[in-house]
């Protein structure tokens, strides 16, 4: 067995491998030398007291001469002050915590004891002082230490420490001492290379073995990027490779072809259309028609600008399957949105949209049917779309999950089209392809812009097409903050929607959850969103804590916990935003309506209807509105708390206004203050309409998130645990370049056994690989 695949428990005992799997999840030897420091620091210089300097890091041996301890009246909790004394002059010590917490270092800096204190020097009330500063304590008192040990602590204070993630039950130092215990016995034979040597000389970065020295005993403060570089390259090379075995196997798969057929659907479609397609739609058309006559399956991801046209490119695709005779199925994430596929598909037909057969044989012309089928149907009505899909009549069939049932049977599946593909799974895309006996063309749209390395990290064995053009015609959106702690820019928001509403037209007020108490918001709502700071590592955004203490015993025992951080108002739900505006006298008569994702299935489409045709003024909803809803008369939108959705998100929203003739106004309503991140955020997003640059904004601040997995959004799960895809366009560019090259040459990676083993370990963790 590898060193590295020794339990915890063996190496450290079961106490300690227990604490270390509940903070940091690993299990193994091999998991703990990845669990990476979060920063670093050098101590610095020796400085006797009556040189500190307010603002800078300093690192000082003194002996503590006497503490106190007062109860903190505003704040709660207590503080314990040390003063220590170099011999000549001395220095405060503050810590804040609860009882227990201050307690702890009260014990430990008892009269007489000598350590070394690390901190940025602070002042208070004309006092320097160190708060909450690290501290090992030394063997003996002042005079001894120094007697002694003046050149040990000379190189010492030089040394850089690594901080690792901190939890209650564990802080830095604890986690310090157990990967130096592991990392002491490893040899260059327990820590094998992944990447192949060639690999590692043309990217010029350390073995293995080394990369992890430098990243957890480094000299100076260069090693542990270079270390983090071999980490990095690891993970794109491996994923890389993943992906090319991905492509490579589907280009051999067979799949029936479906050229295009004259006098069929597609041509009387484009003959009825009543504009004329973009460059881009016709250029992207083109490509996906080639695709589809191909005899091996079609990957392809089409991206594009909310209002883009990607649902007219799409149609155009199935009804030229359609004219072969085969059928399409279109996925969609929400009930609300396959409803609004089918109204928009049915009303972009016209009459080629009736109840006809596969391959348009009717007697009036080329007709097709559009069937829809969702889990809240009628028994009777779900029969019925079931029937017609089994039999083939239904030629083009829209639904959400209800479609990846087993009850469901298809005549003859020919194309796959995926909506909003970050809304779905891997396993519940698969679902969908394994209902046809040859691999259907398969087509994932997304009008969330994705940055060109996320699409060759996560989209890696698909090919991409983007549409950038907007139809002639749409005016744009215009977008403005609304600091809701300012009574005249609320006000004047909301008499814009009155003003909206007065020139007949219609209004969104989007709330980031429903917010009827006791109740959850059914997978509604948004991401909290972070602050940019740290980077994440795997376990989190941990403070660093606790003391390098050198003294012998238990690997976890230590100080608690020191403090947690004060929470922000909760964010504001439906209902109570409804009550509010009925009580605004400048809304007072105005026809208010509400959406969210608790309601009856028919509640939601009535809604949908009302307000698309004028009968509503305002809808109040939740982010059930974000994708595909389409309403041409809808020209301003209201976001509250719009702090705590992803930029992304929010893109997509604001896409749900001026998509007529009228231009937009989206209206970003938050309780961030001024020296908050999050109103720098919103201010960012107001500046720009360009969804790419939108996307390298929000990936900028909410990092990666889930982009291997079916998860796609979050700081803390993300399944790349070293590369940033935001920064590392040039890496993973190489790495496909390495790993393409590595797959032409070796498919079956007989001679990479290492790389083989590490795709087994990533499809054990993420399955991600079976995305086509």
């Amino acid at each position: 067995m590898s060193r590295l695949s020794s339990p915890l428990k063996k190496e450290l005992g079961d106490k300690n491998a227990q604490v270390l799997e509940k903070t940091h999840g690993v299990t193994t030897a091999g998991e703990l030398v990845l669990v990476l420091p979060r920063r670093y620091y050098r101590r610095g210089e020796l400085t006797p007291l009556a040189q500190l300097v307010e603002g800078e890091d300093a690192t000082v041996v003194a002996e503590v001469v006497r503490t106190s301890t007062r109860p903190l009246r505003q704040r709660g909790g207590m503080m314990v002050e040390v003063v220590v004394t170099d011999g000549r002059d001395e220095l405060s010590l503050a810590f804040f915590g609860r009882t227990n917490q201050v307690g702890y270092h009260q014990s430990r800096l008892k009269w007489g004891r000598a350590a070394m204190f690390s901190g940025k020097v602070q002042s208070y009330r004309g006092r320097l002082q160190l708060v909450h500063p690290e501290y090992e304590l030394l063997p003996g008192d002042l005079d001894t230490v120094m007697a002694t040990d003046a050149e040990v602590l000379r190189a010492r204070a030089d040394e850089v420490i690594p901080v690792y993630p901190a939890f209650k039950a564990l802080p830095s130092w604890k986690t310090a001492k157990a990967v130096a215990t592991v990392l002491d016995t490893l040899t260059a034979e327990d820590v094998p290379d992944v990447l192949p040597s060639g690999v590692r000389d043309l990217e010029q970065v350390p073995s293995k073995l080394d990369a992890l020295l430098y990243l957890h005993r480094p000299t100076d403060l260069e090693q542990p990027p270079r270390g983090l570089r071999h980490f990095e390259l690891e993970e794109a090379y491996v994923t890389q490779v993943a992906l090319a075995r991905r492509r490579a196997a589907l280009a051999v798969l067979p799949a029936t072809p479906y050229p295009p057929r004259e006098g069929g659907l597609l041509a009387a479609f484009d003959a009825s259309l009543p504009f004329d397609l973009t460059a881009g739609q016709q250029e992207v058309g083109g490509a996906l028609a080639a695709d589809l006559s191909r005899t091996s399956p079609m990957n392809r991801l089409l991206q594009g600008e909310v209002g883009s046209g990607k649902t007219v490119v799409a149609l155009r695709a199935m009804l030229q399957v359609v004219d072969a005779g085969a059928q399409c199925a279109l996925l969609a994430p929400t009930e609300v949105l396959a409803q609004q596929h089918v109204r928009s598909l049915t009303r972009m037909l016209g009459p080629l949209a009736a109840h006809g057969l596969l391959g348009g044989a009717v007697s009036d012309g080329p007709q097709v049917q559009v069937r829809l089928l969702t889990g809240s149907q009628s028994t009777a009505d779900r029969r019925a779309a079931l029937l017609d899909v089994a039999s083939g009549d239904a030629g083009i069939v829209i639904g959400t999950h209800a479609l990846l049932q087993d009850a469901v049977d298809f005549y003859d599946l020919g194309l796959v089209v995926v909506d909003e593909q970050h809304r779905f799974g891997v396993e519940q895309r698969d679902a969908l392809r394994a209902k046809s006996g040859v691999p259907p063309h398969v087509l994932v749209m997304t009008a969330t812009p994705i940055p060109r390395t996320v699409a060759m990290t996560v989209f890696g064995d698909l090919e991409v097409s983007t549409l950038t053009e907007l139809p002639a015609g749409r005016q744009g959106i215009t977008t403005a903050v609304v600091p809701d702690w300012r009574d005249n820019y609320v006000d004047r928001c909301w008499q814009r929607v009155r003003e909206a509403a007065d020139a007949g037209h219609q209004v969104y007020v989007v709330c980031p959850r429903i917010g009827e108490e006791g109740e959850d918001d059914d997978g509604e709502g948004v991401l909290a969103a972070p602050d940019p700071g740290e980077r994440p590592t795997r376990s989190g955004r941990p403070r660093p804590g606790g003391d390098h203490a050198s003294e012998e015993g238990q690997l976890f025992d230590g100080p608690p916990d020191e403090g947690e951080g004060e929470g922000r108002r909760p964010p504001r739900g439906l209902y109570e935003v409804l009550a509010e505006l009925r009580a605004r006298p400048e809304l007072a008569g105005l026809r208010l309506g509400t959406l969210h994702g608790r309601m009856r299935p028919d509640d939601k489409d009535a809604a949908m209807r009302a307000f698309a045709a004028g009968e509503l003024d305002v809808l109040v909803a939740t982010t059930v509105v974000e994708v595909g809803v389409d309403v041409p008369g809808a020209t301003v939108m209201v976001v509250v708390d719009a702090e705590r959705f992803g930029l992304s998100q929010l893109h997509q929203l604001r896409g749900r206004v001026g998509r007529g003739d009228q231009p937009g106004l989206c209206l970003l309503m938050t309780g961030a203050q001024e020296d908050e991140a999050g109103l720098g955020r919103l201010k960012s997003f107001a500046e720009t309409s360009d969804g790419f640059a939108v996307a390298d904004l929000d990936l900028a601040s909410r990092r990666e998130g889930d982009v291997l997995g079916a998860a796609q959004s979050g700081r803390n799960n993300s399944s790349l645990r070293y590369l940033r895809v935001l920064g590392n366009e040039d890496l993973i560019t190489r790495a496909r370049r390495y790993a393409s090259d590595l797959v032409a040459f070796d498919p079956e990676l007989v001679d990479a056994p290492r790389v083989r083993e590490a795709l087994e370990r990533l499809e054990e963790r993420e399955a991600f690989v079976e995305r086509g």
